[in-house]
């Protein structure tokens, strides 16, 4: 039997890396290891993201049953003050209304929108940005100078036309049903543009590679080369793209509920909130307009922050 190899019980299997130890040794994590200030922002925004989403659970009021309301626990100051009341630990509107309730239902409205927004503006934009890049000719054009002609026009204001135009012709039923995907639609109008020019730009470079034209040479179809080649190569712009761009959909909403264009008062969202807190800011209610407006900066600050990191993260030329 000397010719038979027994395995020898004393020496170690090698196993591979987990998932913790291939993220550990990725340059992405050495680089947010080495920036104080993404750390922060992680943080900061986990809290925020954790805290909108467990609001049921964790929300001292639900401040959509307006049952729940009491007329009595009206404009209560902070729970600091020498008239704050438990449990209303950053005081109460006119109606009754938790601020801290008001404020993490707020945040997960503005939230969704905002992500909802760089979702279908992601979608159309690498959509059409690759349709123009690879087919070129009148389909890049068409779709490029219908970019153009967006682009032309502030994307505010787009937003703020859109959204107002779309809640009047809607039936008086649905307008406060329909405000989230009003908004939605409002802001992707224009927001798409941006994806489309930058997976354009990179994929007129992309299909003039040699795997390329060796798929098109085997009669590969073109939607399984865009997809599953050219796109591929085109998500780390979009992902710093899509980061920056959280953050300023969260703002185009807070801005379009502040002129009320926006989320409806009995689906309150950061906007909403500062818009009715703006109203009684000189009548002694400041808590009423500060902590949401406080909420509203930690997140687009903290969001805007990780993108800056990530753009200066997955760019070679900065390592």
């Amino acid at each position: 039997m000397s010719g038979i190899e027994t395995a020898n019980p004393t020496k170690p299997v090698s196993r591979p890396p987990s998932l913790r130890h291939r993220i550990a040794d990725t340059d992405l994590w050495w680089s947010f290891k080495k920036h104080p200030s993404a750390i922060v922002a992680t943080i900061v925004l986990t809290l925020l993201l954790a805290s909108a989403f467990l609001a049921p659970w964790i929300a001292p009021q639900n401040p959509y049953d307006l049952a729940s309301l009491d007329l009595l626990n009206a404009q209560l100051p902070p729970i600091w003050s020498a008239d704050g009341q438990w449990p209303y630990l950053l005081g109460t509107d006119l109606q009754g209304r938790d601020v801290l309730s008001a404020i993490l239902y707020g945040s997960r409205a503005s939230i969704v929108i905002g992500a909802a927004s760089v979702a279908v503006s992601l979608a159309v934009g690498a959509t059409l940005g690759l349709v123009a890049g690879y087919y070129g000719k009148w389909a890049d054009g068409l779709l490029m100078r219908a970019g153009d002609v967006l682009l032309s026009m502030p994307t505010m204001l787009i937003a703020i036309l859109v959204s107002a135009m779309a809640r009047q012709m809607l039936p008086p039923g649905l307008r406060d049903a329909g405000a989230s995907s009003v908004i939605v639609f409002a802001i992707s109008l224009s927001a798409w543009v941006q994806y489309a020019r930058t997976v354009r730009a990179l994929t007129m470079v992309e299909r003039n590679k040699e795997y390329v034209q060796a798929a098109r040479l085997i009669r590969v179809p073109a939607r399984r080369i865009m997809l599953r080649h050219i796109l591929p190569n085109t998500t780390t712009p979009l992902l710093v793209t899509a980061t920056l761009n959280f953050g300023f959909g969260i703002l185009i909403e807070a801005t379009l509920s502040f002129l009320g264009v926006g989320m409806p008062v009995e689906q309150p969202s950061l906007g909403t909130l500062i818009r009715i807190g703006n109203e009684y800011l000189f009548s002694g209610l400041w808590w009423i307009v500060l902590f949401p407006a406080i909420q509203l900066c930690l997140l687009v600050v903290s969001i805007n922050i990780l993108g800056d990191w990530l753009r200066d993260a997955l760019n070679p030329k900065l390592r």
